[in-house]
């Protein structure tokens, strides 16, 4: 039973990996005239990071709260006109040009905070399939210095000390 429930841990954080890795890479220096990267496989990819949030504890809550929204936030401009916004990369110069990109409530913000959030979980993915033995709250914490903690204020990453040393 045990054994079934490791190999069933193990097969959603390699099917999460495999998914992460199919998003497109758009670099700084890229062509963004001909980058496309459309916004359903990218928000499906993000709801699998809650999936893999949710698997490791009530400690990510607030992580998990955080994506959510994002997601929510271009969901719903998606919804409201897919074939205007068929392409994240033309919704986020649509943004810029209206000069609503730096604005909290932008789905630019939402997008980058999104690709903050794969950041951290490829981070961690790695880390556990790396080595699986190493202790989870530890792995959290080294992939939150390396990909998040940077982006934080001193707020939020003394929050995320004080959650992330919970128990599960």
């Amino acid at each position: 039973m045990k054994r079934k429930r490791e190999m069933e841990k193990r097969s959603e954080l390699r099917s999460a990996i495999d998914e992460l890795s199919m998003i497109a890479k758009v670099q700084p220096g890229d062509d963004l005239d001909a980058a496309h990267i459309a916004p359903k496989p990218f928000l499906h990819v993000c709801t699998l990071i809650l999936q893999v949030l949710d698997k490791i504890g009530p400690t990510m809550a607030v992580l998990r709260q955080d994506i959510h929204q994002n997601i929510q936030r271009l969901e719903i401009l998606c919804e409201s006109d897919p074939t205007r916004y068929s392409n994240l990369i033309e919704m986020l110069k649509e943004e810029d040009s209206e000069g609503n990109a730096r604005k909290g409530t932008s789905c630019s913000r939402a997008f980058l905070w999104l690709t903050r959030s794969m950041d951290f979980m490829v981070d961690l993915l790695k880390r556990l399939v790396k080595n699986p033995g190493q202790n989870m709250e530890q792995a959290v914490e080294e992939s939150y210095n390396i990909t998040l903690k940077p982006w934080h204020g001193w707020i939020s990453s003394a929050a995320f000390k004080f959650t992330g040393g919970a128990k599960t």
